[in-house]
């Protein structure tokens, strides 16, 4: 049976420059409690970066923007979850309608930037097709929303989710089949984004079962790892800093462990992450055993 107490979580994210980059293409956010009326929704985008996608740090802030508001009226929606049918109903829209809105969305917030900021070399050259307006944009996103009834994730391209379930367990729920190769990827400027973005879904049917923490990377993170396990391996030792510190003590050393990989990947690096406190996790579980 699920815990019907709001559940607040100890979030931390940063996020760095990487070395000889113009500007940090990445963006991120962190917003609200966890509870029914503000659910927590994290978020980290990674523009792209290259001269075929000159505004993709505004591309990446567009994601996150948009995907903030998106998952803030989801996880809204969610607190009713228990009705009959209506927990089928949110899982068909978050795997099907969610991904459609959030990319219409984002393409609607390009394109209106695109109009309003015209390059002045273009005054008088044929109107460039949508699709290349979209392309000086192209940026990933990972996504996600809490409640005390549901976890849910969206992603689209590369960058990492990661999950530490209450006995410990580490998951990668979004993990593709296969690595993309290179600085190849899939992007919210494809022809048909939302075929490509991934849904994790995860109903919380006892609340002191769900995930102690939740993290959330750019690629510039698992890219400085020079072995295949490095980014479990810093997930694991996160998670222990935090079981030991808090988020309190973590907060002050993250940016330079960003930094550190930075320097490895050569890429911005961002890390967003919730904490479900001890306590809490303390109290759902002996009221769960009782």
């Amino acid at each position: 049976m699920v815990t019907l107490g709001v559940r607040r979580w100890d979030t931390l994210g940063d996020s760095v420059q990487g070395v000889g980059k113009r500007c940090n293409q990445d963006w991120w956010a962190c917003e609200g409690t966890g509870s029914g009326d503000e659910p927590l929704v994290l978020a980290v985008a990674d523009g792209h970066g290259s001269a075929v996608h000159a505004r993709s740090e505004l591309g990446a802030r567009f994601a996150v923007d948009r995907f903030l508001g998106l998952a803030v009226s989801f996880g809204r929606a969610a607190r009713d979850c228990h009705a009959p049918g209506r927990l089928a109903r949110l899982m068909a829209y978050a795997r099907d309608d969610f991904p459609r809105a959030l990319v219409q969305e984002w393409r609607s917030a390009a394109l209106g930037h695109w109009d309003r900021h015209r390059p002045v070399a273009d005054d008088g050259a044929p109107e460039p097709e949508p699709g290349d307006k979209l392309l000086l944009y192209g940026t990933t996103l990972v996504g996600a929303v809490l409640t005390p009834w549901l976890f849910v994730a969206w992603q689209i391209g590369d960058g990492d989710l990661a999950v530490v379930e209450h006995d410990g367990e580490l998951r990668r729920p979004l993990a593709p089949a296969e690595e993309d190769l290179g600085d190849e990827t899939e992007s919210l400027c494809g022809a048909q984004a939302w075929r490509a973005v991934r849904t994790h879904w995860a109903p919380l049917f006892d609340e002191a079962r769900g995930p102690r923490l939740v993290v959330l990377s750019t690629d510039g993170l698992s890219k400085s790892f020079a072995a295949a396990d490095g980014y479990r391996e810093f997930v694991e030792g996160l998670d222990d800093r935090l079981a030991q510190e808090g988020t309190a003590g973590v907060r002050g050393v993250l940016p330079e462990w960003l930094r550190h990989a930075s320097r490895y990947s050569g890429d911005d690096t961002t890390l967003v992450a919730a904490l479900r406190p001890v306590h809490l996790t303390s109290a759902t579980e002996e009221k769960s055993e009782s």
